[in-house]
């Protein structure tokens, strides 16, 4: 953990004082990879230390504040850009990052046995890892460049998604026959729940992120929001999610219930999305408003019940590779789901050329708003003379994102239906804290140690 810490300090001073966008884009790349795995350790330390009933209620407080975070995030960050620069988005990172280095030398303590850096290098999944990260890139490369860079049809592309997807079946050989330490345990997928659980998670990463991604756009097209106040009124999305959040840790700690919870969530998520349909060039920011806390409420929901069905079926040892699995199939779909709603909305732009041609718009104005370039011209209509050419571009905007909710909200009823196979199972209130470190598979394995017991 600490040594994640220190790359995300490492990389927000890069970012912070980078003087090249190649240098920003490379002190980003890091920062994610850093944070992302800041995010997962908290997770695993939480389950290694608790029973499953004691981590859900802390991982339900640790959603609001990660849902809170990500919601005065934006709004920071834009008074930062107006107000002095945009450099400080990630200078306010380093005294951060070192406070949290302190408290956790001071206040961490995990039990581990020493495992040399040579053994445990020796011991990692190296084939797993290259194939995992062979198929993660090829196929998000394939998505990515598909119809922007290049056609569907292009060789590039092709090749891209095929050796991707013959990658896959290369992970999973390699997970299943060859790795003694797999990255990712086959095991975990024998389990009816995990399959719908992670199928839910999966799912709920695809359509929870364009919420946060692409509704300021809504915002500032057709609301005519400015950058600080679009995130200011995504912050009912994140607030409702993050309150949803820690209502549903406390009940799933007081109950040790959370089938009902999924099923909750994922009806939410699809009702709310369902109703982002609605959205159009005269919806009032009331309405907006009130929308947004429907779907936050589904969306925050649905972040730490799920795992907590995951863990509940798996033996202790397991559970840092179930977690961690959780999170990688969740990064999945919040990946494919920003390039493919990208896609819907490139293409639902130049689908409407007709219908700005009509409207009379300029060559130099009809240019900024193809499929293309429209999406980095989102302020563009409210700065139209012609209130005929205003109105016809903000449609245009409403109805290109029109097609991006009803295909976020298909994924987030087959969430729905794929919470319905997660089966209830008994949270315990006993545990034996994980031990770290390269041991045999007898001695890792305590039968029975914060597992929970299925029931109907």
């Amino acid at each position: 953990m600490l040594c994640a810490l220190l790359l995300f300090f490492i990389s927000s001073a890069v970012c912070a004082t980078a003087k090249t966008m190649q240098e920003l884009i490379i002190g980003r790349a890091f920062q994610g990879t850093a944070g992302g795995g800041l995010i997962l350790l908290v997770h695993v330390c939480i389950s290694d230390l608790f029973s499953l009933r004691q981590r859900s209620l802390l991982m339900g407080f640790m959603e609001g504040i990660w849902a809170l975070a990500g919601g005065i995030g934006p709004v920071l960050g834009g008074l930062f850009a107006s107000l002095v620069t945009w450099r400080w988005c990630f200078y306010i990172n380093l005294p951060i990052s070192g406070i949290a280095a302190l408290l956790i030398l001071l206040f961490l303590d995990i039990k581990h046995e020493h495992t040399s850096f040579v053994d445990g290098m020796k011991a990692l999944d190296w084939f797993g890892i290259f194939t995992f990260l062979g198929f993660t890139l090829m196929i998000l490369f394939g998505l990515d460049f598909g119809g922007v860079l290049f056609p569907w049809d292009s060789a590039k592309v092709i090749a891209l998604l095929v050796v991707g997807f013959v990658m896959i079946f290369a992970f999973i050989y390699s997970e299943a026959k060859l790795a003694k330490y797999p990255l990712m345990p086959m095991s975990l997928f024998k389990r009816r729940t995990n399959v719908a659980a992670f199928s839910v998670v999966f799912f709920h990463g695809f359509v929870f992120i364009s919420g946060e991604y692409y509704m300021p756009l809504y915002f500032q097209a057709v609301l005519e929001a400015s950058p600080l106040r679009s995130g200011l009124l995504l912050l009912p999305f994140i607030v409702t999610g993050a309150i949803a959040g820690v209502f549903c840790g406390v009940i799933m700690h007081k109950t040790g219930k959370f089938r009902e919870i999924i099923w909750v969530g994922a009806l939410l998520l699809t009702i709310g999305f369902g109703l982002f349909i609605t959205f159009d060039a005269y919806t009032s920011t009331v309405k907006a408003v009130c929308f947004l806390m429907v779907g936050g409420l589904g969306s925050g929901i649905l972040f730490e019940a799920p795992l907590i069905a995951i863990q509940s079926q798996v033996e202790q040892h397991n559970v840092a590779s179930a977690t961690a699995t959780l999170s990688f199939i969740r990064n999945i779909g919040v990946s494919i789901s920003t390039i493919v709603g990208g896609t819907i909305f490139q293409n639902s732009m130049n689908g409407r050329a007709a219908f700005l041609r009509e409207a009379g718009l300029p060559k130099n104005i009809f240019d900024q708003l193809d499929g293309d370039s429209a999406m980095a011209n989102v302020m563009l209509p409210g700065m139209l003379k012609e209130r005929a050419w205003e109105i016809a571009a903000k449609q245009a905007f409403a109805y290109a994102m029109r097609n991006m909710w009803i295909t976020y909200t298909v994924f987030a009823f087959l969430a729905f239906m794929a919470s319905l196979f997660v089966q209830a199972a008994h949270l315990g209130t006993e545990h034996t804290e994980t031990v770290t470190g390269l041991r045999k598979k007898e001695e890792e394995v305590v039968a029975g140690s914060g597992t929970a017991t299925p029931s109907s």
